[in-house]
């Protein structure tokens, strides 16, 4: 039965970076030009770190990748734009009418890094940290974002997987991962297929938000469906370039 492994906050994927070697590619797609993604975390540029309304203030933190793909960059800053608006209008500091005795600075930051690349996949983490003032603790996140180089598109899971094929994976997801789902009292239909997911060493690594599994303690939670198992649900384009078993 296979392993469960729980996400940290900064978890340390060294076994993604193995994945980087774009050398493994197929023999018949020698010709297609896919680009060895080269990254690096830079700040994002927003016109302050703190921004102060009536309700309280917001300490920002937000960085991100610069590769030497344009729209990869794109895609990041975007989407902090659209979940963080108040950060990058430059709004106007209004007065704060909270009172003295009362906690009014909340914290919001957004880390992003590279992974990872195997052939014409890469894959990138999104770590999200929010704090509301006042709250008995923060909420993090973390979402993985894999990329279709060839065709320079986000791989959701809807793309991923083959069509009518979401339960059929649900299920091989649940006898895969069945003694932590079963010590965790989680019946398979009550189980989802998570929309956030990364390439693992043994197979396609799903992974859960806080609470939805597990505790908060626990952490993010992480259910692998084996490669040998994947062949059957995922399209042929989003696998890894895998050493094929003899016969």
């Amino acid at each position: 039965m296979h392993t469960i492994k729980r996400s940290t906050l900064i978890p340390l994927f060294s076994i993604l970076t193995v994945m980087a070697f774009v050398g493994c590619q197929p023999a018949n797609e020698s010709k297609i030009d896919i680009p060895l993604i080269q990254a690096k975390v830079v700040a994002v540029k927003i016109p302050k770190q703190k921004v102060c309304l009536e309700d309280g203030c917001t300490q920002y933190d937000l960085q991100t990748v610069e590769t030497n793909q344009k729209w990869i960059d794109d895609y990041f800053v975007n989407r902090m734009k659209k979940a963080e608006p108040n950060a990058f209008s430059n709004l106007a500091d209004q007065k704060v009418k909270v009172p003295a005795d009362q906690p009014s600075l909340s914290e919001s930051s957004t880390y992003v890094r590279f992974v990872g690349q195997n052939y014409n996949l890469a894959t990138f983490a999104m770590q999200t940290y929010s704090y509301s003032a006042g709250a008995a603790h923060g909420m993090s996140h973390q979402e993985f974002v894999n990329f279709d180089l060839s065709n320079k598109k986000h791989i959701t899971v809807s793309e991923l997987i083959k069509a009518n094929m979401n339960q059929k994976l649900r299920d091989e997801l649940y006898v895969s991962n069945q003694n932590w789902l079963e010590e965790h009292h989680i019946k398979k239909e009550q189980l989802q297929v998570s929309d956030n997911y990364y390439y693992g060493v043994n197979g396609i690594v799903f992974v859960y938000p806080l609470y939805e599994l597990a505790s908060y303690a626990e952490g993010m939670s992480e259910l692998t469906l084996p490669y040998y198992a994947a062949k059957q649900f995922i399209k042929a384009e989003y696998l890894p370039s895998l050493p094929k078993e003899p016969n």
